[in-house]
């Protein structure tokens, strides 16, 4: 073909993001129904070239069907199929008051013009009288045939009957690759009377090609056969008037069935066509004609030709001898005639044979890109072709196509030739910068995708190093890693310890959209009351852009007072979700990705009966500093106070003097004897006070989960006693108290001692003794990780140490046999009794401590 292609834009309808492919459909006139597959049906008038109506419908439209004289519009959404007349709504629109401003006006279907309720509907057709409904359901596909009245307002229309087909999995769906869209069925009406009206889903084919298709049957009976295209690639006809006939598969495709239409027309007989055409998604094309049987006299067969075209293949369209049809990059012309003309009989079908696989496999561009869907070729007032198509930016276009060479040979161009091969020249560069803009967009998304993956790799390999690393890899900063800070606060009259978690990030990468900070807390143990079961709790916080040397900072409940669940586990992780790397239209085509993520473990952190201690009096320290909170706690120990004070009276008056032992409550204690040598080398960092016993409890008490701090932030000044009173998670009251203790060889005759630091811990709960004493060993043994090494000095006092220690032991090995044996053959003893018995020698296994040196 000569020359280029001339576009013109009409109008502008937006970007076309919905579920389903658009449609155009030619109307009364000069007007032009057009679905974006939004609620919305446009009224364009191609005349004067503006949308004059808008039609609002309840949901999305998925397809058009009109009438044979143009008076009736079926319109199928997701309550069901609505007729409406077009020049009733039309008339309205013209005496509309939007007309004084130019706008076009906006009609309201209401449901009063809902004629078939069903749900599900994909394709509507309208053979006469009767209107055809295929819908998709969970198991099949069904076709529903209704006879319709001529009153465009009536009640329902009455079901003729049914039929159904099974549906394939595979092709179920039929979303649109590089689209983004279901595809709707096709849906089409092949006669072979030429009386019947032609429309773009209506097809007239010759009587033999008819019969060899369909069945002498329908043939003679002059039926039209429904044919229609499934997503699963299946071709399916139905004869409408013959009685007992059946769905049946006429051939498959094996992709989605995108185009099915009619050419090849002789200048003899325009009223037939001599090949049917379909199309599939994937560039598979199937040619239907009748083939002679050869000089011998064995008649027609129909014959089955297929090729293969570049794809995808988004929509298609035919005229008397060609097939035009879109990729989406590209608008692309199939001259389907080749070989048909010029010779007869057997001759004539040998050469169509092999010219149209030839034919098939060479189309010709025309150079227009992004067009998802066409209307039915025209010929306009030059006797040129134009198409009417719908781009993926919802422009309406008209496309002209070049007229045809000629075999004359080469004539001499005229003025007019000349500006008309500009002007096609012109479009086609706008075209090609809208391939070229197409796909620099699409290129530079992937950059951006391929750059995110990187740096999540980055920061993948980063952690997994650290993880799968060395046995014993030096101690050192981790670059990515948690720390928490714990903080009493009090909401309603209740108390509640809350967790503050920063992600600190001195990694050299940033960390963008799609990471997740997941923190998991569980108890270390768990009571046997629970079930035998630990119960965990997970929060998730999103967040994005957190760059170099940035933290962030997260806030999370972690135990109400009066909770004894200390210590606590708390688990941080990274989360990265794969589907954050895609736009939000690219998401909708891979729903397993939805679920696809990459976890990298962070730290594990441990919160304490330390880290959950609460001041019951005011203290000098900042950390503390919360005059609210002071004053609400002290208001809850006075009255706790009364409250025991008053229970006490009650039981000594009820009990005489077992009221005294039972106000009484017993004391217990736990101490840990630490190297004052190796504090001072191990807190040198910390803090440099004149006291060693401030030092150690500041460190102690300040020291957060991760290298945090508990309490305020920013605090940096240290105690002023060497004794703290305290209230435990369980609401017990504990002192912390530490002094200095020199511990020297008693049966040598030397004089050799040890300066030590003794912490003390003291209160009436055992629970809350056991859980201190072992949160200050956790401590310790930390802090001997960064003590420097050296010499021990005293081994003699370290000796003595262990001597008296085995000695201990000794002397309670006995009692522990004695009391294990009692409990098991219950030999008199009394639980209580074995309780005590045992309890006591677990005190005074923790009063008499090894010394740490």
């Amino acid at each position: 073909m000569d020359g280029r292609c001339a576009v013109d834009t009409w109008t502008q309808f937006g970007c076309t993001h919905a579920s389903v492919s658009p449609r155009i459909t030619f109307g009364l006139g000069t007007d032009v129904f057009i679905c974006t597959g939004s609620d919305e049906v446009y009224v364009f008038n191609t005349q004067e070239r503006k949308v004059t109506a808008v039609l609002q419908f309840p949901a999305p439209v998925s397809d058009l069907s009109e009438s044979h004289d143009k008076q009736l519009l079926y319109v199928s959404c997701g309550s069901g199929v609505y007729c409406v007349s077009p020049p009733f709504l039309l008339s309205r629109a013209q005496t509309s008051p939007a007309d004084a401003s130019s706008r076009p006006a906006e009609l309201k279907i209401s449901s009063e013009s809902l004629v078939v309720a069903e749900e599900g509907v994909s394709s509507l057709l309208l053979v006469g009288s009767v209107l055809l409904i295929l819908s998709q359901r969970e198991t099949s596909w069904m076709l529903s045939l209704y006879k319709t009245t001529t009153q465009p307002q009536s009640s329902s229309h009455e079901l003729l009957s049914s039929f159904s087909l099974p549906l394939v999995s595979a092709g179920a769906q039929g979303d649109t690759e590089g689209a983004g869209m279901r595809r709707r069925p096709v849906l089409s009406c092949v006669h072979s009377d030429p009386s019947s009206t032609l429309s773009d889903k209506h097809l007239h084919l010759e009587p033999v090609l008819f019969k060899l298709l369909f069945g002498i049957d329908a043939a003679l009976a002059k039926s039209p056969v429904i044919l229609f295209g499934l997503p699963d690639g299946r071709l399916c006809l139905l004869p409408l008037r013959l009685p007992g006939s059946r769905l049946r598969v006429l051939h498959s495709l094996e992709q989605p069935v995108v185009f099915v239409g009619a050419s090849v027309v002789k200048e003899t007989d325009p009223g037939h066509a001599q090949c049917l055409v379909a199309m599939g998604e994937q560039g598979r094309v199937v040619l239907m004609k009748a083939i002679n049987g050869g000089s011998e006299g064995a008649g027609c067969t129909a014959g089955f030709i297929e090729g293969c075209v570049p794809g995808p293949v988004v929509c298609g369209s035919v005229d008397q001898h060609h097939l035009y049809y879109s990729t989406g990059s590209d608008l692309l012309l199939l001259d389907l005639s080749e070989g048909s003309s010029g010779r007869e009989g057997q001759e004539r079908d040998e050469e169509t044979s092999i010219k149209t696989p030839a034919a098939l496999q060479s189309p010709t561009s025309l150079n227009v890109c992004g067009v998802m869907t066409l209307a039915a070729p025209e010929r306009n007032t030059a006797g040129g072709v134009q198409l009417l198509g719908l781009s993926v930016r919802g422009q309406l276009q008209r496309i002209v196509l070049p007229e045809g060479r000629e075999d004359v040979g080469v004539s001499s161009q005229t003025s007019s030739h000349g500006g008309r091969s500009v002007r096609d020249l012109l479009s086609a560069i706008g075209g090609v910068c809208e391939r070229v803009s197409a796909l620099k967009t699409t290129i530079k998304s992937k950059n951006q995708i391929l750059r995110h993956l990187n740096q999540v790799l980055n920061v993948s390999f980063l952690l997994t190093a650290r993880t799968n690393g060395e046995e014993h890899p030096p101690m050192q900063e981790k670059q990515i890693r948690c720390r928490a800070m714990t903080r009493w606060s009090r909401l309603l009259q209740k108390d509640s310890l809350n967790l503050t978690c920063v992600l600190d990030n001195s990694s050299p990468y940033v960390l963008e959209q799609g990471w997740t900070l997941s923190v998991t807390v569980f108890p270390v143990s768990y009571s046997p009351s629970a079930g035998g079961e630990s119960s965990s709790t997970n929060f998730s916080f999103p967040f994005h852009d957190l760059h170099p040397g940035e933290t962030l900072e997260v806030s999370l409940p972690l135990a109400a007072a009066g909770d004894t669940c200390f210590p606590l586990r708390v688990a941080c992780s990274l989360i990265f979700s794969l589907s954050s790397l895609l736009a939000e239209e690219e998401r909708t085509q891979l729903p397993d990705l939805q679920s696809g993520c990459i976890s990298l473990p962070l730290d594990t952190l441990t919160v304490d009966w330390l880290h959950a201690l609460q001041r019951s009096r005011p203290t000098t320290h900042p950390i503390y500093k919360n005059s609210t909170c002071q004053s609400s706690n002290i208001t809850t120990d006075n009255v706790q106070a009364f409250l025991s004070s008053h229970r006490t009276r009650c039981i000594g008056r009820g009990g005489g003097g077992g009221g005294e032992s039972a106000a009484k409550a017993e004391q217990y204690s736990a101490r840990i004897r630490v190297s004052s040598e190796l504090l001072g080398d191990a807190l040198v960092e910390t803090s440099d006070p004149p006291n060693l016993c401030i030092a150690l409890l500041d460190w102690l008490l300040s020291e957060g989960p991760g290298g945090g701090r508990t309490g305020q932030q920013g605090d940096t000044s240290s105690l002023s006693s060497s004794v703290v009173q305290a209230r435990g998670p369980n609401g017990e009251t504990v002192k912390l108290s530490a002094k200095e203790v020199n511990v020297g060889e008693e049966s040598s005759g030397k004089e050799e001692s040890l300066s030590t630091i003794e912490v003390q811990v003291d209160s009436s709960s055992i629970a809350a003794v056991c859980g201190l004493h072992h949160a200050v060993l956790h401590r310790i043994q930390a802090l001997l990780q960064r003590a420097p090494e050296s010499a021990a000095s005293t081994k003699r006092v370290q000796s003595s140490g262990l001597r008296r220690a085995l000695q201990r032991a000794e002397r309670l090995l006995p009692q522990i046999q004695q009391s294990r044996i009692s409990g098991v053959f219950g030999d008199g003893t009394s639980t209580g009794h074995m309780t005590r018995s045992l309890l006591a020698i677990y005190q005074e296994l923790r009063e008499n401590p090894l010394l740490i040196i």
